[in-house]
Protein backbone atom coordinates (compact mmCIF):
# COMPACT_ATOMS: atom_id res chain seq x y z
CA UNK A 1 0.00 0.00 0.00
CA UNK A 2 1.22 3.72 -1.02
CA UNK A 3 0.06 6.78 0.89
CA UNK A 4 0.49 10.16 0.08
CA UNK A 5 2.05 13.37 2.16
CA UNK A 6 -0.79 15.90 2.53
CA UNK A 7 0.17 19.20 4.62
CA UNK A 8 -2.09 22.16 5.45
CA UNK A 9 -0.65 25.14 6.50
CA UNK A 10 -2.82 27.09 8.27
CA UNK A 11 -3.06 30.19 9.83
CA UNK A 12 -1.45 29.95 12.84
CA UNK A 13 -1.28 25.90 13.14
CA UNK A 14 0.24 23.42 10.74
CA UNK A 15 -0.89 19.70 9.96
CA UNK A 16 0.04 16.66 7.95
CA UNK A 17 -1.29 13.52 7.48
CA UNK A 18 -0.33 10.44 4.98
CA UNK A 19 -3.38 9.31 3.16
CA UNK A 20 -4.55 6.44 1.43
CA UNK A 21 -5.88 5.92 -2.26
CA UNK A 22 -9.22 5.68 -0.86
CA UNK A 23 -9.42 8.47 1.47
CA UNK A 24 -8.41 6.75 5.00
CA UNK A 25 -5.93 9.18 6.74
CA UNK A 26 -3.22 6.63 8.10
CA UNK A 27 -1.48 9.24 10.22
CA UNK A 28 -1.46 12.51 11.39
CA UNK A 29 0.16 15.23 13.63
CA UNK A 30 -0.75 18.73 14.01
CA UNK A 31 1.94 21.54 15.44
CA UNK A 32 1.16 24.21 16.72
CA UNK A 33 3.00 27.80 15.34
CA UNK A 34 4.98 29.52 13.64
CA UNK A 35 4.02 32.22 16.20
CA UNK A 36 2.83 35.41 14.14
CA UNK A 37 3.95 38.59 15.47
CA UNK A 38 0.76 41.19 15.56
CA UNK A 39 0.70 44.34 16.32
CA UNK A 40 -1.52 47.31 15.56
CA UNK A 41 -1.50 47.48 11.77
CA UNK A 42 0.61 45.12 10.98
CA UNK A 43 1.42 41.34 10.78
CA UNK A 44 4.39 39.31 10.16
CA UNK A 45 5.66 35.88 9.76
CA UNK A 46 9.43 34.55 9.32
CA UNK A 47 8.44 32.08 6.46
CA UNK A 48 11.67 29.64 7.86
CA UNK A 49 9.53 28.92 10.63
CA UNK A 50 7.34 27.24 8.36
CA UNK A 51 9.76 25.37 6.46
CA UNK A 52 11.32 24.27 10.12
CA UNK A 53 7.71 23.42 11.33
CA UNK A 54 7.25 21.28 7.55
CA UNK A 55 10.33 19.12 8.29
CA UNK A 56 8.97 18.91 12.29
CA UNK A 57 5.69 17.28 11.13
CA UNK A 58 7.72 14.62 8.82
CA UNK A 59 10.15 13.61 11.63
CA UNK A 60 6.67 13.20 14.17
CA UNK A 61 4.87 11.23 11.11
CA UNK A 62 8.45 9.28 10.02
CA UNK A 63 8.78 8.57 13.31
CA UNK A 64 4.73 7.01 14.41
CA UNK A 65 4.71 5.25 11.40
CA UNK A 66 7.79 4.62 9.17
CA UNK A 67 6.76 1.59 7.16
CA UNK A 68 3.85 3.74 5.68
CA UNK A 69 6.50 6.97 5.24
CA UNK A 70 8.47 4.98 3.38
CA UNK A 71 5.89 4.50 0.54
CA UNK A 72 5.17 8.09 0.35
CA UNK A 73 4.13 8.62 -3.50
CA UNK A 74 3.90 11.98 -3.82
CA UNK A 75 3.21 15.22 -2.02
CA UNK A 76 0.83 18.40 -1.94
CA UNK A 77 0.35 21.58 0.47
CA UNK A 78 -2.32 23.47 0.74
CA UNK A 79 -2.08 27.01 2.77
CA UNK A 80 -3.20 30.41 3.55
CA UNK A 81 -2.83 32.92 0.74
CA UNK A 82 -3.06 36.44 1.20
CA UNK A 83 0.28 36.41 2.58
CA UNK A 84 3.69 37.41 0.20
CA UNK A 85 7.03 35.90 0.98
CA UNK A 86 9.88 38.10 -0.62
CA UNK A 87 13.18 36.39 -1.97
CA UNK A 88 16.05 37.48 -3.07
CA UNK A 89 17.92 36.46 -6.28
CA UNK A 90 19.49 33.74 -4.22
CA UNK A 91 16.57 32.55 -3.47
CA UNK A 92 16.64 33.46 0.85
CA UNK A 93 13.96 35.34 2.66
CA UNK A 94 14.28 39.46 2.20
CA UNK A 95 12.17 40.44 5.08
CA UNK A 96 9.35 38.14 6.86
CA UNK A 97 6.48 37.34 5.44
CA UNK A 98 3.08 40.13 5.63
CA UNK A 99 0.10 38.04 6.65
CA UNK A 100 -3.38 38.13 5.25
CA UNK A 101 -4.20 40.01 8.18
CA UNK A 102 -1.63 43.34 7.36
CA UNK A 103 -2.74 46.24 6.47
CA UNK A 104 -0.14 48.46 6.74
CA UNK A 105 -0.82 48.55 2.88
CA UNK A 106 -4.17 50.86 3.40
CA UNK A 107 -3.17 54.41 2.53
CA UNK A 108 -0.82 52.91 -0.37
CA UNK A 109 -4.35 51.64 -1.89
CA UNK A 110 -6.25 54.83 -1.39
CA UNK A 111 -3.44 56.39 -3.37
CA UNK A 112 -3.28 53.62 -6.03
CA UNK A 113 -6.52 53.72 -6.52
CA UNK A 114 -6.76 57.19 -7.94
CA UNK A 115 -3.28 56.50 -9.56
CA UNK A 116 -3.62 53.84 -11.58
CA UNK A 117 -4.88 53.33 -15.27
CA UNK A 118 -8.52 53.38 -14.30
CA UNK A 119 -9.51 51.44 -17.14
CA UNK A 120 -7.79 47.77 -15.69
CA UNK A 121 -10.75 46.02 -14.14
CA UNK A 122 -8.15 45.28 -11.38
CA UNK A 123 -7.78 48.60 -9.99
CA UNK A 124 -11.36 48.39 -8.26
CA UNK A 125 -9.98 45.32 -6.67
CA UNK A 126 -7.40 47.15 -5.02
CA UNK A 127 -6.93 47.51 -1.41
CA UNK A 128 -5.27 46.85 1.84
CA UNK A 129 -4.99 43.01 1.55
CA UNK A 130 -4.22 43.22 -2.14
CA UNK A 131 -0.54 41.93 -2.85
CA UNK A 132 -0.01 44.72 -5.24
CA UNK A 133 -0.55 47.19 -2.55
CA UNK A 134 1.39 45.35 -0.36
CA UNK A 135 3.98 45.69 -3.34
CA UNK A 136 3.51 49.52 -3.65
CA UNK A 137 4.07 49.50 0.56
CA UNK A 138 7.62 48.04 0.14
CA UNK A 139 8.59 50.15 -2.77
CA UNK A 140 7.32 52.96 -0.70
CA UNK A 141 8.87 52.21 2.89
CA UNK A 142 11.63 49.72 2.69
CA UNK A 143 13.28 50.34 -0.82
CA UNK A 144 16.14 48.44 -0.48
CA UNK A 145 14.02 45.49 0.21
CA UNK A 146 11.79 46.33 -2.83
CA UNK A 147 15.24 46.79 -5.59
CA UNK A 148 16.56 43.84 -4.30
CA UNK A 149 13.51 41.71 -4.76
CA UNK A 150 13.64 38.64 -7.34
CA UNK A 151 10.08 37.11 -6.55
CA UNK A 152 6.98 36.87 -4.32
CA UNK A 153 6.05 33.51 -3.58
CA UNK A 154 2.80 32.36 -1.27
CA UNK A 155 4.19 30.37 1.48
CA UNK A 156 2.81 26.99 0.33
CA UNK A 157 4.96 27.80 -3.47
CA UNK A 158 7.53 28.39 -0.92
CA UNK A 159 7.95 24.90 0.86
CA UNK A 160 7.39 23.50 -2.57
CA UNK A 161 10.44 25.65 -3.74
CA UNK A 162 12.18 24.55 -0.64
CA UNK A 163 11.27 20.97 -1.15
CA UNK A 164 12.06 20.97 -5.07
CA UNK A 165 14.38 24.05 -6.16
CA UNK A 166 11.66 24.82 -8.48
CA UNK A 167 9.07 27.91 -8.48
CA UNK A 168 6.10 27.75 -9.46
CA UNK A 169 2.20 28.83 -8.61
CA UNK A 170 -1.34 28.06 -9.23
CA UNK A 171 -3.57 30.53 -10.90
CA UNK A 172 -6.14 30.79 -7.80
CA UNK A 173 -3.62 31.35 -5.46
CA UNK A 174 -1.63 33.97 -7.57
CA UNK A 175 -5.14 35.44 -9.33
CA UNK A 176 -5.21 38.67 -7.93
CA UNK A 177 -1.24 39.15 -9.01
CA UNK A 178 -1.75 37.17 -12.31
CA UNK A 179 -4.82 39.88 -13.10
CA UNK A 180 -2.74 42.74 -12.36
CA UNK A 181 0.01 41.43 -14.41
CA UNK A 182 -2.35 41.52 -17.42
CA UNK A 183 -2.18 44.52 -19.91
CA UNK A 184 -5.38 46.71 -20.50
CA UNK A 185 -5.43 49.16 -23.17
CA UNK A 186 -1.25 48.68 -23.72
CA UNK A 187 -1.25 49.08 -19.39
CA UNK A 188 -0.27 46.36 -16.70
CA UNK A 189 -0.23 47.58 -13.09
CA UNK A 190 2.88 45.78 -12.21
CA UNK A 191 4.89 48.77 -14.90
CA UNK A 192 2.43 51.17 -12.69
CA UNK A 193 4.02 50.39 -9.25
CA UNK A 194 7.71 50.35 -10.87
CA UNK A 195 7.53 46.85 -10.48
CA UNK A 196 8.23 43.64 -12.83
CA UNK A 197 5.88 40.84 -13.77
CA UNK A 198 9.26 38.51 -13.87
CA UNK A 199 8.44 38.69 -10.07
CA UNK A 200 5.68 36.15 -10.09
CA UNK A 201 6.96 31.90 -10.60
CA UNK A 202 5.36 30.60 -13.38
CA UNK A 203 2.24 29.35 -13.32
CA UNK A 204 0.89 25.79 -13.41
CA UNK A 205 -2.48 23.64 -12.81
CA UNK A 206 -2.90 22.61 -8.91
CA UNK A 207 -2.30 18.85 -10.06
CA UNK A 208 0.42 19.61 -12.20
CA UNK A 209 3.47 18.50 -10.99
CA UNK A 210 6.20 21.53 -9.78
CA UNK A 211 9.30 19.27 -9.23
CA UNK A 212 10.38 16.12 -7.41
CA UNK A 213 12.07 16.36 -3.85
CA UNK A 214 15.82 17.12 -3.59
CA UNK A 215 18.59 14.80 -2.69
CA UNK A 216 20.47 15.97 0.94
CA UNK A 217 17.22 17.41 2.44
CA UNK A 218 17.17 16.87 6.26
CA UNK A 219 15.74 14.05 7.81
CA UNK A 220 13.26 12.15 6.84
CA UNK A 221 12.86 13.91 3.74
CA UNK A 222 15.85 12.41 2.69
CA UNK A 223 14.25 8.89 2.95
CA UNK A 224 11.87 9.87 0.07
CA UNK A 225 14.27 11.69 -2.15
CA UNK A 226 13.15 11.94 -5.74
CA UNK A 227 8.94 11.57 -5.37
CA UNK A 228 6.66 14.50 -6.61
CA UNK A 229 5.33 17.23 -5.59
CA UNK A 230 2.19 18.83 -7.04
CA UNK A 231 1.60 22.51 -6.83
CA UNK A 232 -2.19 22.34 -5.01
CA UNK A 233 -3.34 25.20 -4.28
CA UNK A 234 -5.00 27.94 -1.52
CA UNK A 235 -6.56 26.42 1.61
CA UNK A 236 -9.88 27.31 0.14
CA UNK A 237 -9.64 25.54 -2.42
CA UNK A 238 -7.96 22.76 -1.73
CA UNK A 239 -10.50 22.10 1.17
CA UNK A 240 -13.60 22.29 -0.80
CA UNK A 241 -12.29 19.98 -3.08
CA UNK A 242 -12.16 18.21 0.55
CA UNK A 243 -15.76 19.17 1.08
CA UNK A 244 -16.79 17.89 -2.26
CA UNK A 245 -18.14 21.49 -2.97
CA UNK A 246 -15.33 21.70 -5.73
CA UNK A 247 -18.39 21.47 -7.95
CA UNK A 248 -21.26 24.01 -9.81
CA UNK A 249 -24.21 24.58 -7.65
CA UNK A 250 -22.58 23.94 -4.30
CA UNK A 251 -21.65 26.20 -1.71
CA UNK A 252 -18.59 26.13 1.44
CA UNK A 253 -17.62 27.12 4.73
CA UNK A 254 -14.14 26.82 6.02
CA UNK A 255 -14.37 27.51 9.72
CA UNK A 256 -11.10 27.61 10.82
CA UNK A 257 -8.64 30.68 12.41
CA UNK A 258 -10.73 33.10 9.87
CA UNK A 259 -13.68 31.85 8.08
CA UNK A 260 -14.37 31.65 4.22
CA UNK A 261 -17.34 31.22 2.49
CA UNK A 262 -18.20 31.12 -1.51
CA UNK A 263 -20.68 29.87 -3.76
CA UNK A 264 -19.40 27.58 -6.67
CA UNK A 265 -20.95 28.34 -10.50
CA UNK A 266 -20.52 27.40 -13.85
CA UNK A 267 -19.96 30.71 -15.22
CA UNK A 268 -18.61 34.21 -13.74
CA UNK A 269 -20.55 35.98 -11.69
CA UNK A 270 -19.74 39.77 -10.03
CA UNK A 271 -21.04 41.13 -7.06
CA UNK A 272 -19.81 43.85 -4.44
CA UNK A 273 -17.55 43.25 -1.79
CA UNK A 274 -17.00 39.68 -2.95
CA UNK A 275 -14.12 38.18 -4.97
CA UNK A 276 -14.87 36.22 -8.33
CA UNK A 277 -11.55 33.61 -8.81
CA UNK A 278 -11.35 30.78 -11.72
CA UNK A 279 -11.30 27.62 -10.13
CA UNK A 280 -10.07 25.96 -13.22
CA UNK A 281 -13.18 25.75 -15.23
CA UNK A 282 -15.56 26.11 -12.09
CA UNK A 283 -15.93 29.87 -11.26
CA UNK A 284 -15.90 30.85 -6.87
CA UNK A 285 -18.16 33.79 -5.81
CA UNK A 286 -17.49 34.61 -2.07
CA UNK A 287 -14.29 34.96 -0.32
CA UNK A 288 -12.35 35.09 3.32
CA UNK A 289 -13.23 37.02 6.66
CA UNK A 290 -11.34 38.25 9.10
CA UNK A 291 -13.48 36.52 11.74
CA UNK A 292 -13.99 32.88 12.57
CA UNK A 293 -12.78 30.50 15.50
CA UNK A 294 -10.18 32.99 16.11
CA UNK A 295 -13.22 35.43 17.50
CA UNK A 296 -14.49 32.48 19.68
CA UNK A 297 -10.56 32.06 21.43
CA UNK A 298 -10.45 35.80 22.13
CA UNK A 299 -13.81 35.57 24.03
CA UNK A 300 -12.98 32.73 25.79
CA UNK A 301 -9.79 34.49 27.00
CA UNK A 302 -11.17 37.73 27.66
CA UNK A 303 -13.84 35.74 29.95
CA UNK A 304 -10.52 33.96 31.74
CA UNK A 305 -12.12 30.12 30.52
CA UNK A 306 -9.14 29.62 28.60
CA UNK A 307 -5.37 30.67 29.87
CA UNK A 308 -3.19 30.26 26.77
CA UNK A 309 -3.83 26.38 26.06
CA UNK A 310 -6.00 27.18 22.98
CA UNK A 311 -6.48 23.17 22.78
CA UNK A 312 -9.42 23.71 25.01
CA UNK A 313 -11.69 26.07 23.05
CA UNK A 314 -14.04 23.74 22.18
CA UNK A 315 -14.98 22.00 25.42
CA UNK A 316 -14.75 25.35 26.58
CA UNK A 317 -16.87 26.80 24.48
CA UNK A 318 -19.92 23.77 24.74
CA UNK A 319 -19.58 24.80 28.46
CA UNK A 320 -20.35 28.70 28.03
CA UNK A 321 -23.32 27.21 25.45
CA UNK A 322 -24.70 24.90 27.86
CA UNK A 323 -25.91 27.60 30.48
CA UNK A 324 -28.97 29.40 31.13
CA UNK A 325 -29.98 31.69 28.08
CA UNK A 326 -31.81 35.52 28.47
CA UNK A 327 -34.54 35.17 26.45
CA UNK A 328 -33.37 38.87 24.61
CA UNK A 329 -30.69 38.57 22.18
CA UNK A 330 -27.62 40.34 21.97
CA UNK A 331 -26.38 41.66 18.52
CA UNK A 332 -22.42 41.25 18.01
CA UNK A 333 -20.59 42.44 15.41
CA UNK A 334 -17.36 40.39 15.08
CA UNK A 335 -15.53 43.00 13.31
CA UNK A 336 -12.33 42.41 16.07
CA UNK A 337 -9.81 43.20 13.07
CA UNK A 338 -11.36 45.27 10.28
CA UNK A 339 -12.91 43.02 7.47
CA UNK A 340 -12.38 41.42 4.38
CA UNK A 341 -15.36 40.34 2.37
CA UNK A 342 -17.72 41.70 1.80
CA UNK A 343 -16.48 45.15 2.88
CA UNK A 344 -12.52 45.18 2.59
CA UNK A 345 -12.36 47.61 5.47
CA UNK A 346 -9.52 47.69 7.78
CA UNK A 347 -11.07 50.12 9.76
CA UNK A 348 -14.34 48.77 11.04
CA UNK A 349 -14.39 47.86 14.61
CA UNK A 350 -16.45 45.15 16.63
CA UNK A 351 -19.62 45.65 19.27
CA UNK A 352 -21.85 43.80 21.64
CA UNK A 353 -25.16 45.53 21.53
CA UNK A 354 -28.31 45.12 23.69
CA UNK A 355 -26.76 44.30 26.95
CA UNK A 356 -28.69 44.22 30.14
CA UNK A 357 -27.63 43.76 34.20
CA UNK A 358 -29.20 39.80 33.55
CA UNK A 359 -26.69 38.98 30.62
CA UNK A 360 -24.24 37.16 30.92
CA UNK A 361 -21.57 34.78 29.31
CA UNK A 362 -23.47 32.25 27.48
CA UNK A 363 -25.53 35.22 26.04
CA UNK A 364 -22.54 37.03 24.70
CA UNK A 365 -20.85 33.28 23.31
CA UNK A 366 -24.53 32.68 21.87
CA UNK A 367 -24.03 36.03 20.27
CA UNK A 368 -20.92 35.38 18.82
CA UNK A 369 -21.60 32.36 16.78
CA UNK A 370 -24.69 34.53 15.56
CA UNK A 371 -22.92 37.13 14.34
CA UNK A 372 -20.28 35.48 12.46
CA UNK A 373 -23.45 33.46 10.91
CA UNK A 374 -25.12 36.51 9.99
CA UNK A 375 -21.66 37.60 7.78
CA UNK A 376 -21.96 34.45 6.59
CA UNK A 377 -25.48 34.62 5.47
CA UNK A 378 -24.85 38.45 3.49
CA UNK A 379 -21.85 36.85 1.87
CA UNK A 380 -24.34 34.26 0.78
CA UNK A 381 -27.21 36.00 -0.66
CA UNK A 382 -24.92 38.31 -2.44
CA UNK A 383 -23.22 35.72 -4.06
CA UNK A 384 -26.76 33.46 -4.91
CA UNK A 385 -28.35 37.12 -6.36
CA UNK A 386 -25.05 37.80 -8.33
CA UNK A 387 -24.99 33.94 -9.67
CA UNK A 388 -28.40 33.71 -10.21
CA UNK A 389 -29.29 30.14 -8.40
CA UNK A 390 -29.83 29.38 -5.24
CA UNK A 391 -27.65 26.70 -3.06
CA UNK A 392 -29.61 23.60 -2.06
CA UNK A 393 -26.58 23.12 0.99
CA UNK A 394 -23.52 24.32 2.31
CA UNK A 395 -20.75 22.55 2.93
CA UNK A 396 -18.85 22.66 6.32
CA UNK A 397 -15.54 22.21 7.48
CA UNK A 398 -12.58 23.02 9.51
CA UNK A 399 -12.04 23.74 13.16
CA UNK A 400 -15.40 25.07 13.83
CA UNK A 401 -17.50 22.34 12.21
CA UNK A 402 -17.02 20.13 14.89
CA UNK A 403 -19.51 21.92 16.85
CA UNK A 404 -23.03 21.04 16.89
CA UNK A 405 -24.81 24.39 17.88
CA UNK A 406 -22.58 26.09 15.43
CA UNK A 407 -23.77 24.04 12.41
CA UNK A 408 -27.31 24.60 13.89
CA UNK A 409 -26.91 28.34 13.93
CA UNK A 410 -25.59 28.38 10.62
CA UNK A 411 -28.55 26.31 8.94
CA UNK A 412 -31.19 28.10 10.80
CA UNK A 413 -29.65 31.84 10.20
CA UNK A 414 -28.71 30.99 6.31
CA UNK A 415 -32.06 28.73 5.90
CA UNK A 416 -30.16 25.97 3.84
CA UNK A 417 -28.66 22.47 5.25
CA UNK A 418 -25.18 22.62 6.38
CA UNK A 419 -23.77 19.16 5.31
CA UNK A 420 -20.39 17.99 7.27
CA UNK A 421 -18.38 15.35 5.77
CA UNK A 422 -16.25 12.85 7.56
CA UNK A 423 -12.95 13.91 7.37
CA UNK A 424 -12.43 16.00 10.28
CA UNK A 425 -9.43 18.17 8.03
CA UNK A 426 -11.18 19.26 4.50
CA UNK A 427 -7.63 20.90 3.38
CA UNK A 428 -5.75 17.79 4.38
CA UNK A 429 -8.60 15.36 2.37
CA UNK A 430 -8.26 17.85 -0.60
CA UNK A 431 -4.42 17.77 -0.56
CA UNK A 432 -4.56 13.92 -0.38
CA UNK A 433 -7.32 14.42 -3.93
CA UNK A 434 -4.43 16.56 -5.34
CA UNK A 435 -2.02 14.41 -5.16
CA UNK A 436 -3.81 11.31 -6.04
CA UNK A 437 -5.46 12.72 -9.26
CA UNK A 438 -1.73 13.76 -10.35
CA UNK A 439 -0.27 10.46 -10.01
CA UNK A 440 -2.99 9.17 -12.12
CA UNK A 441 -5.21 7.65 -9.23
CA UNK A 442 -8.26 9.40 -10.66
CA UNK A 443 -9.31 10.94 -14.24
CA UNK A 444 -10.30 14.34 -12.41
CA UNK A 445 -10.88 15.96 -9.42
CA UNK A 446 -14.56 15.62 -9.80
CA UNK A 447 -13.97 11.87 -9.66
CA UNK A 448 -11.53 12.19 -7.11
CA UNK A 449 -14.27 14.17 -4.51
CA UNK A 450 -17.18 11.64 -5.90
CA UNK A 451 -15.00 8.43 -4.74
CA UNK A 452 -13.22 10.13 -1.75
CA UNK A 453 -15.34 12.55 0.03
CA UNK A 454 -18.16 11.27 1.77
CA UNK A 455 -21.03 12.75 4.75
CA UNK A 456 -21.31 12.89 8.32
CA UNK A 457 -24.09 14.79 8.99
CA UNK A 458 -26.63 16.92 8.08
CA UNK A 459 -28.56 20.39 9.95
CA UNK A 460 -31.77 21.39 8.46
CA UNK A 461 -32.85 24.61 9.35
CA UNK A 462 -35.53 24.91 12.15
CA UNK A 463 -38.57 26.91 10.61
CA UNK A 464 -39.18 29.01 14.61
CA UNK A 465 -35.23 29.74 15.11
CA UNK A 466 -35.27 31.13 11.62
CA UNK A 467 -38.03 32.89 12.07
CA UNK A 468 -36.40 35.01 15.00
CA UNK A 469 -32.93 34.79 13.38
CA UNK A 470 -34.91 37.22 10.49
CA UNK A 471 -36.00 39.62 12.47
CA UNK A 472 -32.25 39.52 14.26
CA UNK A 473 -30.83 39.99 11.02
CA UNK A 474 -32.46 42.89 10.47
CA UNK A 475 -31.03 44.50 13.60
CA UNK A 476 -27.79 43.14 12.95
CA UNK A 477 -27.60 45.16 9.02
CA UNK A 478 -28.71 48.41 11.13
CA UNK A 479 -26.36 48.18 13.55
CA UNK A 480 -23.32 47.74 10.93
CA UNK A 481 -25.02 50.68 9.23
CA UNK A 482 -24.82 52.71 12.41
CA UNK A 483 -21.43 51.63 13.74
CA UNK A 484 -19.27 52.15 11.29
CA UNK A 485 -18.97 55.26 11.26
CA UNK A 486 -18.07 55.74 14.71
CA UNK A 487 -15.65 52.44 14.07
CA UNK A 488 -13.66 54.21 11.58
CA UNK A 489 -13.26 57.46 13.80
CA UNK A 490 -11.90 55.16 16.88
CA UNK A 491 -9.35 53.99 14.26
CA UNK A 492 -8.30 57.39 13.78
CA UNK A 493 -8.37 58.22 16.89
CA UNK A 494 -6.19 55.08 18.30
CA UNK A 495 -3.36 57.04 16.16
CA UNK A 496 -3.52 60.24 18.05
CA UNK A 497 -4.11 58.76 21.55
CA UNK A 498 -0.70 58.10 23.23
CA UNK A 499 -1.64 60.84 26.06
CA UNK A 500 -4.71 58.56 27.50
CA UNK A 501 -3.92 57.20 30.77
CA UNK A 502 -2.86 53.65 30.65
CA UNK A 503 -1.43 53.53 26.76
CA UNK A 504 1.65 51.81 25.49
CA UNK A 505 3.50 50.88 22.79
CA UNK A 506 0.99 48.24 21.18
CA UNK A 507 2.37 44.50 22.52
CA UNK A 508 3.67 42.03 20.52
CA UNK A 509 0.62 39.40 20.09
CA UNK A 510 1.91 35.96 19.94
CA UNK A 511 -1.23 33.84 18.03
CA UNK A 512 -1.80 30.30 18.36
CA UNK A 513 -4.33 28.13 16.62
CA UNK A 514 -7.67 27.55 18.91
Amino acid sequence: MSVVLAFDLGGTSFRAALIDAEGVTRAECAIFGPTIIDRLGWSEIDANDWWQTLVEACRRLADDAPDLFATVAGIAICGVTRTQVFLGRDGRQLRHAMTWKDTRADATARRLQGSLPQAHPEVARINAFHPLARLAWLREQEEATFRSLASVLEPKDYLNFRLTGMQAGDPVSMARLLASAESVAGADLFSAIGASTTLLPRAIEPCDQVGAILDGLPAPLDQIAGVPVFCCSSDTWTAAAGLGALRAGYAYNISGTTEVLGLISETPAEAEGLLTVDWRGLHQLGGPSQNGADTVAWLLSLIGRIDGDYSGVGKAMDALLAGRRHPQPLVFLPYLQGERVPYWDPTLRGALIGLNRQHGATDVAWAVLEGIAFLNRIVLERAEQAAGLKVKEIRFGGGAAANAAWRQVKADVCGRPIVVGTSKEPGLLGAAIVAWTGLGRFASLAAAQESLVSVASRHEPDPARAAIYRRLFDLFRQSERALAPISHDLASLSRQSEALPGVHASPTIATKDP
